[in-house]
């Protein structure tokens, strides 16, 4: 049976793929044809970014109440957008196969989708902060200070929008939840970009479960669905086969992008130079002085 969430994933803007001959920059000072913002599935682009306002807003804030003022909104969400409501049952459904005692998510897109599969669940959720502060919210929705919830001995499967190589688990959520004497048993995110994370994870003792995975088959089919070209397909495959190649052979066909990137100023001028500085991009295409 063909996966909704391809389909999703297009219809709200949470995978983008770009007309030929205009890639998207990574923060990385990388070029690729395509993104992925996993928390658009929260219906569309605008309603995802007024939640990480009401996020950030509740971080700077008490954290014992940032919980209630974090899934008021997304409790309004469910009801509102049937993509995001069946996308948790989806997620939640995954999450009943685990033995765990309670969820976990980290600051700030996995909070869109471990909140409210802790809630349909009936368990607590483990919310984790950037600083690595945490604070414990029960079945009931009642929070309290980590230290008083008694999760030592405790197992939590972690929740995320999106897994690349999994550097927020090593350098935060793993540790963050262990120093609370639990273990992260299980990690489940909405998408995996194939790009090593899985392995990182397995080796770490929180084997991944994914509901889609970023592979050639996924813009084949939302090719077959009318959702992107046969020429975008390409580009998304010679991306896949080679990112550096893609990248290189780019500036090469096109000697003058970089030049005219930096023109725009802004973030195009940013990463741009950052391409340059990084040196990835190859002589002909640099900027003539």
């Amino acid at each position: 049976m063909e996966n909704p969430i391809i389909s999703w994933l297009f219809e709200t803007d949470a995978v983008r793929v770009c007309p030929e001959g205009q890639p998207f920059w990574y923060t990385s000072g990388k070029l690729g044809p395509f993104y992925i913002n996993t928390q658009f599935l929260f219906g569309s682009e605008a309603a995802a970014n007024a939640l990480l306002k009401v996020i950030e807003d509740a971080c700077a804030g008490d954290k014992l109440t940032f919980y209630d003022k974090v899934y008021a909104e997304i409790d309004r969400q469910l009801a509102s957008c049937s993509i995001y409501a069946q996308l948790i049952d989806l997620l939640a459904d995954a999450a009943k196969q685990m033995d765990v005692d309670f969820v976990s998510g980290g600051e700030r897109r996995d909070f869109f989708f471990s909140m409210p599969v802790a809630r349909k669940l009936g368990m607590g959720h483990l919310t984790i902060f950037k600083d690595l502060s945490t604070v414990y919210t029960d079945k009931d929705g009642v929070s309290m200070a980590s230290a008083e919830a008694g999760l030592a001995g405790k197992r939590s499967v972690h929740i995320a929008d999106l897994i690349t190589v999994a550097s927020s688990y090593v350098r935060a959520w793993i540790p963050a939840v262990e120093s609370l004497g639990a273990k992260i048993a299980y990690s489940l995110a909405v998408v995996d970009r194939d790009q090593g994370g899985a392995k990182i994870l397995a080796d770490a003792g929180c084997p991944l479960t994914t509901l889609v995975v970023i592979k050639p088959e996924l813009f084949e089919t939302a090719k077959a669905m009318g959702r992107i070209t046969a020429e975008q397909v390409e580009l998304v495959n010679a991306f896949i086969a080679d990112p550096d190649k893609f990248l290189t052979d780019f500036l090469t066909a096109n000697p003058d992008f970089l030049a005219n990137e930096i023109a725009k100023g802004g973030k195009s001028a940013q990463r741009a130079e950052l391409c340059i500085a990084s040196g990835f991009a190859p002589e002909c295409a640099l900027p003539k002085k």
